[in-house]
């Protein structure tokens, strides 16, 4: 049976731009302010009531028009939440309405929450961004990198590695290793054919991925990637934990992100909101019950592999409150997870001037100079060359069932976005809309 972690990155569509523009970071603002009370008003900081009607409107009619079942959202200022929207249905089938505490899967929403744990890890000085891997991972000495294939997509050709990939290239997938997304790229591939991420432990998937060569030399070029797993691994051999137990003490535990794990606590199952397909025919959803022939993973159990990757569930309050814990520098409600030196660190474009690519890889956006990739996070270098309205170094990222997220530290806001619909969201990009309609509300940016 393929396992939960290879359903957790399949379906994986993010927009991603890489190439450096050395900027000057902004310091996180001051912890100052009590996490996530209710804003007095949306003008309160800074944003226009009326403007922000026309967020909710769009919002709605995705539900409206049958593009998703339901949806919640939250934009929060200055730690204040502006706004938290639930729309339509947690279950067609029962017609249960959307619920603030619903919970979700929130797959690659997942690798910024490992990345902290990564972090936390960095601070204690158990490794350095660039130590080689194989000082943690001694099965990856022995990689190979792809060289050639044959038009049946068999790899006839490899070489040795000129170096071993660092930890600053896993954080930032440019170590080369594959994922299995597709079948187009010969090593991505092999991972299906292996089911890297359908293994029965983290362990086991190393094993299966040292396996496989690597689809280019590390550091010369940008493939989303495994690599957050492989992050989830090196986590377990740095603390003798599970990834799970560490990621329980160190994140979700001190900043209560109580409905956060591997699998729903016992007598939460029930707010799990069910996942949806689109139908390419009719443009109608229907409950996934099962993808590519499998059913779909149980996410009340706990599962065969914790993938860092993307086998996470949450809450919106949840995820609400680890970005306000970033926004903050490192802290929310009196608990330090990392300084705000490492949040900074973590908000610093990492991809080399030399490694400039077209597609990430699900073909839902081009590469531009303006957007970079820090460590497990993507961030803006230069938002109005982007063409986007958010902050500088605003970071983000996004889930294969359509769930979304940024944090802006120059406007000192965050939105979160949740819904269930794999593989694409029945039309434009929600994240994209929701971010040109959050930033023509915020009419004071100066409040």
């Amino acid at each position: 049976m393929i396992r939960r972690a290879y359903w957790a990155a399949t379906l994986t569509a993010v927009a991603l731009a890489a190439a450096p523009l050395a900027q000057a970071k902004p310091a996180p603002r001051p912890a100052h302010h009590a996490a996530l009370a209710p804003a007095a008003s949306p003008e309160s900081v800074g944003f226009d009531s009326a403007r922000l009607k026309v967020l909710d409107a769009a919002m709605a009619k995705v539900v409206a028009d049958g593009r998703v079942a339901g949806m919640t959202t939250l934009l929060a200022r200055h730690g204040k939440v502006v706004e938290f929207r639930t729309y339509g249905a947690s279950s067609l089938a029962t017609g249960a309405p959307m619920s603030k505490d619903a919970i979700f899967r929130i797959y690659s929403m997942s690798k910024p929450l490992t990345g902290v744990a990564m972090m936390i890890l960095f601070e204690q000085g158990k490794w350095r961004l660039d130590d080689p891997v194989t000082r943690y991972v001694p099965e990856f000495k022995n990689l190979k990198v792809m060289v050639s294939a044959d038009k049946d997509g068999k790899i006839t050709a490899v070489e040795d590695m000129k170096r071993p990939p660092t930890m600053r290239e896993i954080m930032s997938h440019t170590a080369g290793f594959g994922y299995g997304l597709g079948d187009e790229h010969p090593v991505d591939k092999l991972y299906r054919e292996k089911q890297v991420l359908g293994s029965t432990g983290l362990k086991q998937m190393i094993d299966r991925t040292a396996e496989i060569p690597l689809m280019f030399q590390p550091g010369t070029n940008w493939s989303y990637s495994s690599s957050v797993d492989i992050q989830g691994y090196i986590i377990e051999k740095l603390t003798g934990q599970t990834l799970g137990q560490f990621m329980q003490a160190q994140v979700f535990g001190p900043l209560k992100m109580n409905d956060t794990g591997f699998y729903t606590r016992p007598g939460t199952g029930d707010r799990l909101a069910a996942v949806y397909l689109g139908d390419k025919k009719t443009g109608k959803i229907h409950e996934a019950k099962e993808l590519f022939g499998s059913p779909m993973p149980d996410y009340t159990r706990p599962p065969a592999m914790e993938s860092g990757g993307g086998g996470l569930v949450s809450t919106t309050s949840d995820y609400a409150r680890f970005c306000q814990m970033i926004l903050n520098g490192g802290e929310l409600d009196g608990v330090r997870i990392l300084s705000p030196a490492s949040i900074q660190l973590m908000d610093t474009n990492v991809i080399p001037h030399d490694v400039l690519v077209s597609s990430n890889g699900t073909n839902t956006a081009r590469f531009n100079e303006a957007v970079g990739f820090g460590l497990d996070f993507m961030v803006v270098n230069d938002p109005r060359r982007a063409g986007s309205l958010e902050g500088k170094n605003t970071m983000s990222w996004g889930g294969a069932a359509g769930t979304w997220f940024w944090i802006d530290p120059t406007n000192d806001l965050f939105f979160v976005g949740m819904i269930q619909r794999m593989g694409g969201t029945g039309g434009d990009d929600l994240g994209g809309q929701a971010r040109a309609l959050t930033y023509q509300a915020l009419t004071h940016p100066e409040r």
